[in-house]
């Protein structure tokens, strides 16, 4: 009979014996959604998981070809970091950096480093990329922006409409009965009143109201915008599309897409339009995408966001000063633009649940609207 040592010994060896398989470390780290790469100490990639392949958009393959250096500048940060990783042996982060190459082109990305102590030399790095919860912010910010400007529309309504009739109908009555050289002064005040009027109602549209959604196929609505613009304002702009047919309908209003690309892509034909751009084009283009949520504004309810509109344009790019502040209202690098335009699509677009991007840089930008999509079980719905 075994003594009790030998006895605990077993009881201990069993309850080892009955915990649950762990995977391979490699498997669970391919399983990430973040980009996870290993490099060893010469800077060669030893393993990349999906996720790093998708965000570099080089395979595993061709990574372990290559150095570090072949895809970043020596100069940049990420070098710093590895060897402060290296020196210490400690896990070192960093924040907004910008992985720039002729193969690369990436912002806004966070790195975190970790050494292996059983591999010296070697650099576990963690990227993500913060573009998409600045983006959120971004929205947050221009929904309260839009707020903002609908009590103010609210407001001019009802304290300058009013007023502003009594002041035009008084100039159109001293206009009959003045000098011709006052009635010049006459004229000037009515034209300035519908001036102002002009730009109340224009405000107004910013309006808390209530919208009506349903199935919208938003490659008619791409097309309907298409045909407008070029039987007017983009009549001599080449024109792309490059569309998804298998797409779902999208869960909106027709009108307001409607208004929404066309604002988009009047301001994509002023840009391709002006001195200096040559052989000016505007793409279409619609993907379906996973990975992006949103509530509903004034609800509950969570809405998935996998389609995506594009538009984009080989203009000469938004100006960095105004870029941040591209979708508050009355911000506009036109100079007779009121600032109005994309601050209305940022609110029509958050008013369904979606999402609005932009990227720019010289010969090209790109507007990206993550729009939700209809499902069996809805209908009609008031938002």
């Amino acid at each position: 009979m075994s003594n009790p040592v030998t006895r605990r010994m077993l009881k201990v060896v069993g309850r080892v014996a009955d915990r649950p398989r762990l995977p391979d470390p490699a498997q669970m780290l391919s399983a990430l959604p973040v980009p996870v790469l290993l490099i060893d100490a010469q800077d060669r990639f030893r393993f990349a998981n999906h996720a790093a392949e998708q965000f570099l958009g080089i395979s595993l393959s061709q990574l372990a070809q290559i150095r570090l250096s072949d895809l970043v500048p020596r100069d940049n940060p990420l070098f710093l970091l590895i060897e402060q990783v290296r020196q210490g042996e400690v896990t070192v982060s960093d924040h907004d950096l910008t992985l720039d190459s002729a193969r690369i082109r990436k912002t806004g990305i966070t790195v975190q480093g970790s050494a292996l102590p059983e591999e010296p030399g070697a650099v576990l790095l963690v990227l993500q990329d913060a573009s998409a919860a600045r983006a959120l912010d971004r929205q947050l910010a221009f929904r309260s922006a839009a707020r903002s400007v609908s009590g103010m529309a609210a407001v001019l309504a009802h304290e300058v409409k009013n007023p502003l009739s009594g002041i035009r109908g008084a100039a159109q009555l001293l206009e009959t009965s003045v000098s011709e050289q006052d009635r010049e002064l006459t004229i000037l005040i009515r034209d300035e009143a519908d001036r102002i009027r002009d730009l109340v109602e224009r405000m107004e549209i910013f309006g808390e109201k209530p919208i009506v959604r349903s199935a919208v196929n938003i490659h008619r609505v791409l097309e309907h915008v298409r045909r407008l613009a070029q039987t007017g304002f983009a009549a001599h702009v080449r024109f792309s599309e490059v569309y998804d047919p298998s797409l779902p309908p999208v869960l909106g209003h027709r009108d307001q897409l409607v208004q929404v690309i066309l604002n988009l892509v009047k301001n994509a034909a002023e840009a391709v339009t002006q001195p200096g751009v040559a052989n000016g084009e505007i793409v279409l283009s619609t993907a379906y995408r996973h990975g992006v949520r949103l509530a509903v504004p004034g609800s509950a309810e969570r809405l998935d966001l996998p389609l995506v509109v594009f538009v984009r344009d080989n203009g000469p790019g938004i100006p960095d000063d105004i870029r941040p502040h591209l979708f508050e209202p009355f911000v506009s690098s036109k100079a007779a633009g009121s600032g109005l335009g994309l601050a209305l699509v940022a609110k029509i677009v958050g008013d369904h649940g979606g999402l609005i991007e932009v990227d720019s840089r010289p010969g090209r930008t790109e507007f990206r609207l993550h729009l939700p999509v209809l499902h069996e079980d809805d209908g009609d719905s008031g938002v």
